[in-house]
């Protein structure tokens, strides 16, 4: 086996089928949508080199697309200040050995794994102004008579949807982070424990700085999946009551889809792959020196 491994033409066999799977699926499409993005298209008809015109217009004149980033980047925030503290604390109690452990890690990891559609589908009948389990408790606190439209209202669109989606993963990187946690030595926190050390301590000094490396991942997981959300605001809201809850995967998939400008559309497709790009490369660059420090110790 060492030696079948050791020549690098059977590491090449081995490795083509994922190579031409991700240069199929991945880059060919990427390169297609940034070619595209140049030209004004419409699908059947001729191609106009447009340069980055596509681009410029993203900012200089399409009213929806400035509001769209404005809400992908209140669900980053969202995501990053709200859903992961929560993750962490969650896998923080799980770590440490609570009654029901197993259990609670499986309930908590439940949405995870259902549709956005199911979830959007949920989520809609909590907001509903007539029978919503949300007006009904507000109804059971307060004026019996309190009836308001969440999701139709411009003001509330957006954020109702930010629940659900700040919900939803919530699992995901609680199990992320509990794996990290488990996976630190127990030698670390005996020895903090002999020192003296309290438990808020030993989080802050010992599983904080080793889970940099989690914590980097979680942290680009959570920022690139709310820049590029999608499925769960469409069902929800559309993007609407007239575009309050755009976002820009929701503006390209009208774009491309319906009104079949595929020149515009892809450079709103490309635009939010280089921003999940460069926010991905700033993150890795902040944790760069948190890394070297883990892999020291």
């Amino acid at each position: 086996m060492d030696r079948i491994l050791g020549k690098k033409s059977y590491i090449a066999v081995f490795v083509l089928p994922t190579l031409l799977i991700f240069l199929g699926f991945v880059v060919v499409p990427l390169i297609t949508t940034g070619i595209y993005s140049l030209f004004e298209y419409n699908g059947v008809g001729k191609m106009n080199f447009l340069g980055l015109s596509n681009y410029i217009k993203l900012f200089t004149e399409d009213r929806y697309f400035p509001n769209a980033l404005k809400n992908s980047f209140i669900l980053a925030g969202a995501s990053i200040f709200i859903q992961l503290p929560i993750s962490f604390i969650l896998a923080l109690i799980l770590s440490r050995g609570v009654k029901g452990e197993k259990y609670f890690r499986t309930i908590y990891f439940i949405p995870v794994v259902i549709s956005s559609m199911v979830i959007g589908q949920l989520w809609m009948r909590i907001f509903r102004s007539d029978y919503g389990l949300l007006n009904i408790f507000i109804r059971a606190l307060g004026p019996k008579d309190f009836e308001f439209s969440w999701l139709s209202e411009p003001k509330t669109a957006f954020l109702s949807t930010v629940v659900p989606a700040v919900w939803q993963y919530i699992g995901y990187h609680m199990l992320i982070y509990y794996a990290g946690i488990k996976s630190i030595s127990p030698d670390y926190y005996e020895a903090a424990q002999i020192d003296g050390a309290s438990k808020l301590m030993t989080t802050f000094k010992i599983t904080i700085p080793l889970l940099a490396p989690v914590i980097k991942t979680s942290l680009i997981f959570s920022l690139t999946g709310s820049l590029r959300s999608f499925d769960l605001i469409y069902v929800m809201t559309g993007g609407g009551p007239n575009h309050a809850s755009e976002v820009p995967a929701t503006l390209m998939y009208n774009n491309l889809f319906r009104k079949s400008l595929y020149g515009y559309g892809s450079a709103q497709a490309f635009f939010i792959v280089l921003e999940c790009l460069i926010f991905s490369l700033i993150i890795g660059r902040l944790f760069k020196r948190a890394e070297e420090n883990v892999s020291v110790v």
